[in-house]
């Protein structure tokens, strides 16, 4: 298991994100009792929450673009992980796409609160979410066995939407947007999808 979490922690992006996690953390131990930090940071994991199924239905499962660019983006972004589920480079989402995402979400936050402490503690729980998105995605495509009942569930359904149908089971780290949007269904009753592991020859 020690090789594991080395692998994950040293990667180049994983690396990154765990260090601004670290300085972010530092920066709202000022405010740390405060019920407001903790609120911030609970709404900043609940937005990654949320985030974590919209995006992954509706962006990375887009019907493929005809743009060149566009289809370049989104192979990295999404398309190829479909084909090579265990590649590494492929598994973990680029600072690229996250980094511009994220500072979004903080301006936005700043904005509304115009309180550094509270929009540090917003984005302390956005990537703190992140980081427990990105290790149970490399969980569920890594040959570990999840210690919870939970952690197997969870492995087990994301495995079904690489190897039986990327129409369902969109959530990561929970199943519970899948099963209010109705994406959410019983292995047993879904058909095999032929492109499961090539989301581009969809019709």
């Amino acid at each position: 298991m020690i090789k594991y979490w080395k692998e994950f922690i040293l990667y180049p992006d994983i690396s990154f994100m765990l260090i601004l996690f670290t300085f972010l953390f530092i920066f709202i131990i000022p405010q740390i009792f405060q019920w407001e930090a903790w609120m911030a940071i609970l709404i900043g994991m609940i937005v990654y929450t949320i985030s974590e199924y919209f995006i992954h239905r509706f962006l990375f499962h887009i019907r493929t673009p005809s743009h060149p660019l566009f289809l370049k983006l989104i192979r990295r972004l999404h398309y190829d992980h479909h084909v090579d589920p265990t590649n590494l480079k492929l598994l973990f989402l680029p600072l690229w796409f996250s980094i511009p995402n994220f500072l979004l979400l903080t301006f936005i936050t700043y904005s509304i609160t115009k309180d550094k402490y509270i929009t540090g503690a917003f984005a302390t729980g956005l990537v703190g979410y992140f980081l427990y998105y990105e290790w149970k995605h490399y969980i569920a495509h890594k040959p570990i066995q999840p210690s919870t009942a939970l952690g197997k569930k969870l492995k087990k359904v994301h495995l079904w939407h690489h190897y039986k149908n990327e129409n369902y089971w969109f959530g990561v780290t929970h199943s519970s947007i899948d099963k209010t949007m109705g994406t959410y269904r019983n292995h047993k009753e879904v058909e095999k999808s032929a492109t499961a592991k090539n989301l581009e020859k969809r019709v």
